[in-house]
Formats: structure tokens, C-alpha cells, sequence
């Protein structure tokens, strides 16, 4: 069973991007398709997604990762990824219990790879951004979305516990689109 991302039907939008709510913040992430200027995103909006988005986008096929995935095959965003973000998906499409899910669905770590390649646009490593978070192994996905003002999606509790430091960088962190 291969997990392919289908645009939406010929002039239909994906809008599920949240706005901010009242005053417009100029901080806060671009509704789709709204670019930056200046290293403007080549898609849309951007958006930088952990490995457990990821995996539930590309191995689990979660429903709840429809609109993500119909915003990915309509080139509605731009998902920043880095180098070190791929390999950490590779490292972890390697765990046993990966492994088992992924003979379930009968796909192979390379079609996960090759989906991850197909829809995120690399970029460098970001530097450190001024807030930490507790788990090191997050840090990447925070710092790529600060330096890029991109909406960050993660289910970590860690990374998600920083949702009010982050959105006062201009950041949204969520679970979902």
C-alpha cells in the first residue's frame, strides 16, 4: 500500500494554515502561498515537520494528516528540511518497531525517503536559536523554524511545551495544520 500525496480537485484551496487572531502580526506565519521577499519560499508558506509528522504523514497515513498532505501535493507549502533531519528519519525508519510497520504497509524505508526527498526543500542547518528545548534531539526542527519563521508541527511534548516562547518569536507550534 504506497502512500501518495493527490491534489485537491481543479480551484480548490487548502487554507488550513491558522491566522492570528484580531490585529494582523506581521510575525506571525504567512497564510498559504504568501511568500517572504528575500529567500521567498518556492512553494508557499513554510513549514518545518518533525519525524513523528513524518512518520504519521508518510508511514501511518493519519488521517489527521490529510490537510498536511493535500497542502503538500497542491505546492501549497514549503517544507524546510535539513540534511540531519533526513538522516533522522533513515536512523529511524531502522527501529524494529518501524520496521514491523513499515512490512505492514508494505513499504520500505526508501519509499519514506523518497516521499521526504519528493516534498521538503532542503536547506542549511539553522543556527542556535535564543531558547533551548529540553530535548536536544528537537533543537534542529526550533532553530530551522525560527530562522525561517515557519510554522513548526511537532506532537513532541517537549517541543510543545515551548508553544508561548515560540509565539513570542513570531512561531506557531502545533500538533496538526
Amino acid at each position: 500500500m504506497s502512500h501518495t500525496l493527490r491534489p485537491l480537485p481543479q480551484g480548490e484551496k487548502n487554507d488550513l494554515l491558522p491566522l492570528p487572531l484580531g490585529e494582523k502580526n506581521d510575525l506571525l506565519p504567512l497564510p498559504l502561498g504568501e511568500g517572504r521577499g528575500e529567500g521567498k519560499c518556492r512553494n508557499g508558506s513554510p513549514i518545518v515537520l518533525d519525524t513523528n509528522i513524518v512518520l504519521d504523514t508518510f508511514v501511518f497515513n493519519d488521517p489527521i494528516t490529510a490537510p498536511l498532505q493535500q497542502a503538500l501535493a497542491n505546492n501549497e507549502i514549503d517544507w524546510l528540511a535539513t540534511q540531519a533531519m533526513r538522516d533522522e528519519l533513515a536512523r529511524v525508519l531502522a527501529y524494529p518497531k518501524i520496521v514491523q510497520k513499515l512490512a505492514f504497509y508494505k513499504l520500505g524505508a526508501q519509499d519514506i525517503l523518497d516521499q521526504f526527498d519528493q516534498h521538503s526543500h532542503r536547506v542549511d542547518i539553522a543556527p542556535k536559536a535564543s531558547m533551548t528545548c529540553r530535548d536536544a534531539d528537537d533543537q534542529k526542527f526550533i532553530d530551522l523554524a525560527v530562522q525561517h519563521r515557519a510554522l513548526l508541527l511537532s506532537k513532541d511534548h517537549a517541543v510543545l511545551s515551548m508553544q508561548k516562547r515560540l509565539l513570542a518569536h513570531g512561531i506557531l507550534a502545533q500538533a496538526a495544520l
